[in-house]
């Protein structure tokens, strides 16, 4: 089964943002991510819409972050990309008149949505910087130097 990774690319890509000064480019942050320009627009282009990005034309343009990484949450980010599911597995629903399937679906259906909402209270708890505070004191751990820019180990 195929896994919705687009959270975790664009938490990435926004942690990458923060470290350079001035616009980035919907080229260089396809390179980082290994994808196409055009994806990254796309996707871009939707948290534009939720007020986290701006975009600017022409030379010397590119994406820069519109809001502070401290008011920027992980749930922020997640509706922002549409609300993905969450999980991979789902109830059965090939006899919905089945009186097991029915106790089956409500019992699992019940772990979902419980499982769901402490995912989406964690996802409000977590911010941009608290994340690039991790990405910091990992850096400082490795002992590399912080240059600031768009640097990426394939």
């Amino acid at each position: 089964m195929r896994r919705d990774s687009r959270m975790s690319g664009v938490l990435h890509v926004l942690l990458h943002m923060a470290e350079i000064d001035g616009p980035v480019t919907s080229e260089t942050m396809a390179m980082i991510m290994s994808t196409n320009a055009v994806v990254m627009r796309r996707t871009m282009a939707g948290l534009r819409d939720a007020g986290l990005v701006r975009s600017e034309k022409g030379h010397g343009g590119g994406w820069t972050i519109k809001r502070d990484l401290s008011k920027v949450t992980l749930r922020d980010i997640y509706t922002a990309l549409d609300s993905p599911e969450l999980f991979a597995m789902g109830n059965r629903t090939d006899a919905p008149g089945c009186l097991v399937e029915q106790a089956v679906n409500t019992a699992l259906g019940s772990a979902f949505d419980a499982a769901q909402s402490l995912l989406l209270d964690r996802f409000a708890a977590v911010t941009l910087a608290e994340l690039s505070a991790d990405f910091h004191r990992r850096m400082l751990a490795s002992g590399k130097s912080e240059d600031r820019e768009i640097t990426h180990a394939f």
